[in-house]
């Protein structure tokens, strides 16, 4: 039995994870991929034309990276449809227009005119048959010196040299988002608490949770179908 049989979780699963940068979702999308036998969504950040331009002059090109986020993502939305499912996704498109294309907004650092036709478009995006909503939320949240140490340790010169004002607003914001967020089910891990350098002790606690969570969610909308 694998390990997907094992906790019961669905061959079709959906499962996003989610949380400010630095936190390990990359790694922890990895792990989760390779114990489940799923294909990964991934952030395409090395390829994106806008990310270096974006941290040295955030209301020159927060529109242009915020657009381009969001038509990458979309595309991953419909390849995970056409697949039927079996993914894990590296962040959710919930992040960018609750968080970063907001706090943009808030800040004046993206107008409100780019801001009202981001908002249509991925109003627009997730009432079509091509966005499948995940049947889970991997949220990882951790202390702001904890994410802050994992930025500094990862050496994007991009992110080491943003004001650390930045950050701290971004953490308070994804506080605030999460505690709001009900899309789908949420999943809270905190960073201190598993070890993902350490794999085979670290993943199949959080796999458990996953199925437990994942049966939950579907037998809730299960019973509200046939209400």
């Amino acid at each position: 039995m694998n390990l997907r049989e094992k906790y019961n979780i669905p061959h079709d699963s959906i499962i996003t994870v989610a949380g400010t940068v630095g936190v390990g979702k990359s790694t922890m999308t990895h792990h989760l991929a390779q114990a489940l036998q799923f294909k990964t969504s991934l952030e395409k950040v090395d390829a994106n034309p806008y990310l270096e331009k974006f941290y040295a002059d955030f209301e020159r090109w927060s529109f242009h990276l915020q657009i381009y986020f969001l038509a990458e993502r979309f595309k991953e939305q419909k390849k995970i449809f056409e697949y039927g499912g079996g993914f894990i996704q590296d962040r959710s498109i919930y992040e960018d227009t609750g968080i970063f294309a907001k706090m943009h907004a808030d800040n004046g650092t993206m107008s409100k005119t780019d801001f009202e036709t981001y908002s249509n478009l991925f109003d627009a995006m997730v009432m079509t048959p091509y966005f499948p909503h995940p049947d889970l939320l991997i949220y990882l949240e951790g202390s702001f010196d904890d994410i802050i140490s994992r930025i500094h340790a990862r050496g994007r010169d991009m992110e080491k040299n943003t004001p650390i004002s930045y950050w701290e607003e971004m953490h308070t914001r994804y506080e605030n988002w999460i505690n709001n967020f009900n899309a789908c089910p949420i999943l809270r891990l905190n960073i201190s608490d598993y070890d993902l350098m350490k794999p085979e002790e670290s993943v199949e606690p959080i796999l458990e949770k996953v199925g437990s969570f994942i049966q939950h969610g579907r037998q809730r909308t299960t019973r509200e179908l046939i209400k």
